[in-house]
């Protein structure tokens, strides 16, 4: 997905219509289906269900619910799945990624600047189920006797989080719950980096191409017998250090067969007059 359609997405949160330039993207790992330290985990399904609550929800820091903590807001999320790599609970791996969005402004530089060095990584969420299951009976946990982090067996009491109601936030945090949440990447942005190394790009590609010309050009003053087709050719072929060697050669070449003319002759003596009343102006 271009960054085109990314804003499409993003200008349904704004009041304004936000332009590239305006807004800074990455995405992150929001949670996952896998065991956490707290011996809790969410379903699959309850990650789909997390992935509708969480569009439009602010990232915050350490769950302080402050407006002067708001940073990002979520505008699309996916769940990823990965069944190569199985939890703990048997199953298939999956995780919910979010896509957010702050805007470029002075407040928030030290933020990117962090979110860029991966110094701001590990984020948390703050959601409300209706449903707590314990993994070994299948009851409401704290109705029955297991007690999550022991295990029963060959099998470890956990419990399943299902059925999500509300999603809150989600928060910068220094150790979250899931050992994987956290930034997962930075969007790759055309307005600011991107559209200068394009820029940069096209520069080099106009550059070679001047290179590749005048080496040509030079070439042929150079030589009669050079057939200018193929050498052409095989100078698209030739990179910038053995085009500018050519240049330096065919120059040289070039120089002794048409050596330059110099700019002005030699002014030749006035002729004598024998008024000596009249002045040349």
């Amino acid at each position: 997905m271009d960054i085109r359609e990314e804003l499409e997405y993003i200008n349904r949160f704004a009041k304004a219509e936000l332009k590239e330039d305006q807004v800074y993207v990455f995405s992150v790992r929001l949670c996952d289906n896998e065991v956490d330290r707290d011996f809790e985990r969410f379903d699959t399904a309850a990650l789909e269900k997390l992935g509708e609550l969480f569009l439009g929800k602010s990232g915050i820091f350490d769950h302080q619910w402050s407006a002067k903590g708001q940073t990002a807001r979520i505008y699309r999320t996916e769940v990823v799945r990965e069944p190569a790599m199985v939890t703990a609970a048997g199953d298939g791996y999956c995780w919910l990624k979010g896509w957010a969005y702050l805007m470029r402004t002075e407040k928030n530089a030290d933020l990117i600047t962090e979110i860029e060095g991966g110094i701001k990584k590990e984020v948390s969420v703050g959601c409300a189920v209706a449903r707590h299951v314990c993994s070994i009976c299948g009851a409401e946990s704290g109705t029955c006797g297991h007690a999550a982090g022991q295990m029963y067996g060959e099998k470890l009491c956990f419990v399943e989080l299902q059925e999500p109601v509300d999603a809150y936030e989600w928060s910068f945090v220094a150790v979250p719950a899931q050992r994987n949440a956290g930034v997962v990447k930075r969007f790759g942005e055309k307005a600011a980096g991107m559209a200068l190394l394009e820029k940069q790009a096209a520069m080099g590609r106009t550059y070679l191409k001047e290179l590749r010309r005048e080496v040509v050009r030079l070439a042929m003053l150079a030589d009669d017998g050079l057939d200018g087709a193929v050498f052409a050719r095989a100078a698209e072929r030739l990179e910038e250090p053995e085009l500018k060697e050519l240049k330096r050669v065919y120059e040289a070449q070039a120089a002794k067969r048409f050596p330059a003319a110099p700019q002005l002759r030699r002014r030749e003596a006035a002729p004598q007059r024998g008024d000596e009343t009249v002045f040349l102006v």
